[in-house]
């Protein structure tokens, strides 16, 4: 079995690594590719990613190459982990916006726009060379916007899942403190990409009995802690919403908190610089603890469980991903791409049915969705109207001063990344 990983020299990766070694029974990989066009960066990560396989007697090989054709060719599946201009781009797209007053961060809101139009070109160039090469591959999106960018490669008929670590995060979470296997806990997990929430926690499946109200009642100052948000609209609603709901909930106060301090960027880009110091090491032969403050927690079981399915070889039954709407979520159109629990097989995903949503969450659903056809269209298109119709759209911008002030800085902080500006 051949992996492809582009945008393989991530600090990322170890993580990625030790997954694939420690779970090589769920996914025999026997040729592990990664691929970056930073050539000093994919010799240090190379380098630690072979060292690790050894620690852990994995005896897959892994190489290393900036030829993506080369790298693709041949692959059962290519996960794609990309940041298009890097933490500089990033550093921006945390800044800018909060010059109008908006929230400023990588995925949501004009940040996240930002971050679309400059990813969704690579990312379906990328899609078209694999089709080319090995138009059998599976394509595993983890590159943000997931949502996004997972639509536009179905769009364009690729093979593909969108993959993100909120739900398997929650559900790592919850089993520890239930006292149960990760694996005995499934998530009625509903909404968008980092537009979701846990409607139910249900032990041995997704028939399984509802353990949330317990959870709540339990460890309620917990989870609230973790999320950032007050224990009483926790209980006030009843269910777990990701950590990016607070970015909705409260955004004038993580606007000032933004304001006061130095940008995620900023702290990433110091922990990448002391990370890949670590990983020039020749005696580092297992990820750093550092690694764990990078983020992304639990990606790497997520990735090998949804590769596995995928190829046939096992991983989980359900699995939460993203992918097609189907009629899942009836107030959305078929071809939006939603996060849920789905079916997962040689064939792809199939959303699994969901109780009806409330209009509390529907609302803000079917609002960013419609932002997120927008934000495509402006991607794929280009253009200052469509880019201020997003924006104009998006439920934390909603004012045409706030959206024409953001669109002139979107295009002047990234007219390098657009064809069109």
């Amino acid at each position: 079995m051949k992996l492809t990983v582009v945008g393989g020299g991530s600090t990322y990766t170890p993580e990625l690594i030790d997954g694939f070694a420690r779970l090589r029974d769920t996914l025999p990989i026997t040729e592990l590719v990664l691929v970056d066009p930073a050539a000093d960066r994919l010799d240090l990560v190379g380098g630690l990613a072979r060292r690790i396989f050894a620690k852990q007697g994995h005896d897959g090989r892994i190489t290393t190459t900036s030829d993506l054709d080369a790298g693709v060719e041949g692959a059962d599946a290519v996960l794609l982990q990309l940041r298009v201009g890097g933490q500089a781009a990033r550093e921006k797209d945390e800044t800018w916006p909060l010059e109008c007053g908006c929230v400023g961060q990588e995925t949501t809101g004009a940040g996240g726009l930002a971050k679309a139009l400059r990813t969704v070109p690579v990312v379906l160039d990328i899609a078209e060379r694999v089709r080319r090469t090995n138009p059998d591959a599976w394509i595993i999106d983890f590159t943000n916007p997931v949502g996004i960018v997972t639509r536009a490669l179905l769009q364009a008929g690729h093979k593909s899942v969108g993959l993100c670590n909120v739900a398997i995060g929650f559900q790592r979470k919850f089993a520890a403190l239930l006292g149960v296997a990760p694996s005995d806990v499934h998530l009625d997990h509903v909404g968008l990409n980092h537009l979701t929430w846990e409607r139910a926690v249900r032990i041995g499946g997704p028939e399984g009995e509802n353990v949330l109200p317990r959870l709540l009642a339990e460890h309620g100052d917990a989870i609230a802690d973790d999320l950032r948000l007050p224990r009483p609209v926790l209980d006030r609603l009843g269910v777990v919403p990701s950590y990016y709901l607070r970015y909705f909930y409260a955004h004038d106060e993580v606007v000032r908190e933004l304001g006061e301090k130095p940008s995620r960027a900023a702290e990433v880009a110091a922990m990448e610089k002391e990370l890949l110091e670590m990983y020039g090491d020749p005696a580092l032969d297992e990820k750093p603890a550092l690694l764990a403050k990078r983020g992304g927690a639990f990606y790497s079981e997520a990735a090998v469980d949804l590769a596995a399915a995928l190829l046939g070889g096992g991983g989980s039954p359900y699995q939460v991903v993203n992918t097609y709407n189907r009629g899942t979520l009836p107030f959305l159109p078929d071809d939006a791409v939603i996060e849920t629990q789905a079916a997962v097989g040689p064939e792809g995903a199939v959303p699994l049915a969901v109780a009806p949503v409330d209009p509390l969450y529907a609302g803000l659903v079917a609002n960013v969705t419609a932002y997120e056809d927008l934000a495509l269209e402006a991607a794929l298109r280009g253009g200052r109207d469509r880019v201020f119709k997003a924006l104009l759209a998006h439920p934390l911008i909603g004012q045409y001063a706030y959206a024409d002030g953001l669109t002139d800085r979107l295009i002047a902080h990234n007219r390098e990344h657009l064809a069109w500006a």
